[in-house]
């Protein structure tokens, strides 16, 4: 993402005195996703299925993680994927704030297609104005990226890669950080509120939990990678992979109302559960 210097230090100085508070656990990914998280909210099924997908398609997959900032996400695949690397356009994010960058994580796109072509690209954040969609679509044979209802991509057509030659598989809905952020101000951050239990209540029926997260792949992989998704999800529900394997930060998600498979009210009956993978 791309932020003036000042802008940067501003928010660094208020995240430190944040920290200093010794605030209730995760809580700092979900304030200050820059530093501590990530653009959007996962929990660890979210990189059991990506990781499904990918050796769906090699045995030992090439995967690159595009925009990965700091390499929250990327961490946790490469726990799986050990030689997953990262794309960071903007490498001056380690050196302002004296965080080691890893060799992983390349600042040069010219690197991306020397060292392509990748099987998997993940896509988690892509600026508003920016398009490199048709990129990544000439080096890669799937993409899964995440964007948010309200027009995260800022271009013509939103995020998807149809015209590029894919085809779209799967999708599935998790909460936006910033409902997941909202929560959290209003239960534990914002005074007034936390004895005004009709407004919180008011306030909780606002989350439109919106981001989504799309799996295209190139037609000659399409129904291999549908199936083992398929196989994979069935696995997860019969054997109750969400409840074995979680990352500790989840019980932010519960706590804040975004359950695992939480049904949605106000949404239509189709995808009205967030982490219920639907089927194209």
């Amino acid at each position: 993402m791309s932020f003036r210097i000042e802008e940067l230090q501003s928010a660094y100085l208020r995240y430190k005195t944040f920290m200093s508070r010794n605030p209730r656990g995760h809580h700092e990914r979900f304030i200050f996703p820059f530093f501590a998280g990530s653009y959007f909210s996962y929990r660890k099924v979210d990189v059991l299925r990506v990781v499904v997908i990918a050796n769906s398609i090699s045995s030992n997959p090439k995967y690159v993680d595009v925009g990965c900032g700091y390499g929250d996400f990327l961490f946790q695949i490469r726990q799986f994927i050990p030689n997953a690397i990262g794309i960071e356009q903007d490498g001056s994010i380690f050196y302002i704030f004296h965080k080691p960058k890893p060799a992983f994580i390349y600042s040069s796109y010219e690197d991306w297609y020397n060292l392509g072509p990748f099987d998997l690209s993940f896509i988690g954040w892509m600026q508003p104005g920016v398009d490199f969609r048709e990129s990544v679509s000439g080096i890669t044979k799937c993409v899964i990226t995440t964007f948010d209802a309200g027009g995260q991509c800022g271009i013509m057509g939103g995020c998807e890669y149809e015209e590029f030659g894919f085809q779209k598989l799967a999708w599935w809905r998790t909460p936006s950080w910033i409902d997941v952020n909202y929560e959290l101000m209003n239960s534990f951050y914002t005074s007034p509120l936390k004895s005004d239990e009709k407004k919180m209540n008011f306030l909780a029926g606002l989350r439109s939990a919106h981001n989504f997260w799309y799996v295209y792949t190139k037609p000659e992989i399409a129904d291999r990678v549908r199936e083992c998704l398929r196989d994979w999800v069935m696995k997860e529900k019969e054997e109750g992979i969400h409840f074995k394997q979680r990352f500790g930060f989840e019980s932010v998600l519960d706590e804040c109302g975004f359950h695992y498979m939480e049904t949605l009210e106000s949404l239509s009956s189709r995808g009205n559960q967030l982490w219920q993978v639907e089927f194209d």
